[in-house]
């Protein structure tokens, strides 16, 4: 499937694609990789019926419990979610067309310092072709990001140390050159 910046922009705005919303208990994947790979096999299977059909897609699964997470697969010609559609502009030209990729994002507060990661999963042809090596590589994903978040440790602020500047004193001279001298604390 390919698309020109004008249609997918379109599509985006008008919520003109394929949309699947799936919740879980985090306590049903944390352990049990056949229900991720289970999840992960719904997420390509789907993808790859709305790219059969010419469609846009996002398909996610949000984890809830203590450490909540979020999974996507969105089709797109760049990595940036949905959410960010305004700046793919910058990126394109208006009537070219681009092949669609499929990216797979992840979003938690508990991942990094963003909450947020996308990477290119398959393109086209590798769902259509390999979608069993898609699914696969997926799973492993899905569990690294798992793992991340359960393992994540949220930096501790520093405090901020005040800086002392030394303050100038700006005097005239009789013949209009200006004169600067550092101002000393001590005794004159």
């Amino acid at each position: 499937m390919k698309i020109n910046l004008t249609d997918l922009t379109t599509k985006i705005e008008q919520k003109d694609y394929i949309e699947d919303l799936e919740t879980v208990k985090y306590a049903d994947i944390s352990k049990s990789k056949a229900k991720v790979h289970e999840l992960a096999a719904k997420l390509v299977k789907e993808t790859a019926a709305a790219l059969k059909h010419n469609s846009l897609s996002h398909v996610a699964v949000e984890v809830t419990g203590q450490r909540p997470l979020t999974f996507a697969l969105e089709s797109n010609i760049i990595n940036l979610p949905y959410a960010n559609y305004k700046k793919i502009a910058n990126f394109f030209e208006e009537q070219k067309e681009y092949p669609v990729n499929v990216y797979f994002e992840t979003q938690s507060e508990y991942l990094n310092a963003s909450g947020f990661r996308i990477d290119q999963v398959a393109t086209e042809t590798d769902i259509k072709q390999k979608e069993d090596t898609v699914i696969a590589e997926l799973t492993e994903a899905m569990q690294e990001k798992i793992k991340q978040v359960r393992e994540y440790q949220k930096p501790v602020p520093v405090a901020k140390k005040k800086t002392v500047t030394k303050k100038r004193a700006t005097t005239k001279t009789s013949s209009n050159k200006t004169k600067t001298a550092a101002k000393t604390k001590g005794t004159n």
